[in-house]
């Protein structure tokens, strides 16, 4: 099937998706020393001509940790109001983060609605080739404030969570990359906390029914993904014939590693590519 990790060296248009574990600690205080890391990394890369979106987690925990609460809220009112306050202290340390290494970022803050309808989807892709035509980084979030609901993409449901929401992006923006940083090295065989024996699974081709049973759960606390909604934003990128990389977010250098070929994570390759 050759070897398609080669084709990375070559693309012109990635999709990043951060997770809310790699952006920060337990307790929801921000991790500097990684989100400032992630900067330098995607302003290196966009230096290359390789054209750059950010799909960040984050908002509710960093909420949680700045306006000190125990533990991540329950209810949706209380959800959004924590997210409120967490994306304006996230873009904020973002903006700061990348003015470092001479790049401007724009906010763009998604929801079903605006996904659903055909006018306000084509309005969302002018706005991202703008914000790349002035060499802006764009920072997509899903809404947390205002939406409840789950994301649609053409006859697929998909969860409200940013995993769903990075793989409509690559979808909607024709990105030839998909990458998602999440607290694991890969797709396991298994779930590696239960069993010594699960080893990550290099490349898969299709999501059948033993790679659905492979995945678990929810994700972290503070976050709302796992292993199943990753399959979800897999599913969907692979069928518009888009590749996705799944692998640890502790060293956003690994980026590198990705986009130089290497063997990192796990690909689910696009069927286009197969």
């Amino acid at each position: 099937m050759g070897n398609h990790r080669e084709k990375f060296k070559d693309i012109k248009r990635l999709v990043v998706k951060v997770g809310t574990s790699t952006l920060t600690h337990e307790g929801g205080n921000v991790n500097f020393r990684c989100v400032e890391k992630l900067g330098m990394v995607l302003s290196d890369i966009m230096n290359r001509g390789i054209e750059v979106i950010l799909v960040s987690s984050g908002a509710i925990a960093v909420g949680v940790g700045t306006m000190h609460l125990k533990e991540r809220p329950s209810d949706i009112g209380a959800k959004q109001a924590t997210a409120a306050v967490g994306q304006c202290v996230l873009m904020n340390i973002y903006s700061k983060f990348f003015r470092e290494f001479g790049k401007t970022v724009g906010q763009i803050l998604l929801t079903k609605d605006i996904l659903e309808d055909e006018k306000s989807k084509k309005n969302v892709i002018n706005t991202f080739n703008s914000l790349y035509e002035h060499g802006v980084i764009p920072i997509v979030n899903e809404n947390d404030s205002v939406a409840t609901d789950e994301v649609e993409y053409g006859e697929k449901k998909l969860l409200g969570d940013n995993d769903s929401l990075s793989a409509v992006v690559a979808c909607l923006v024709k990105a030839d990359l998909l990458i998602i940083l999440s607290d694991v090295d890969g797709f396991y065989s298994g779930d590696p906390r239960k069993g010594a024996d699960c080893k990550i699974i290099d490349d898969i081709y299709a999501i059948d029914e033993q790679i659905t049973a492979c995945a678990g759960g929810r994700g972290t606390k503070l976050g709302t993904g796992g292993m199943v909604t990753k399959l979800d934003a897999a599913r969907l990128v692979m069928e518009e014939g888009i590749d996705m990389v799944l692998a640890n977010g502790n060293d956003p250098e690994r980026i590198y590693d990705i986009l130089d070929g290497e063997k990192v994570g796990t690909v689910f390759v696009g069927k286009s590519k197969v």
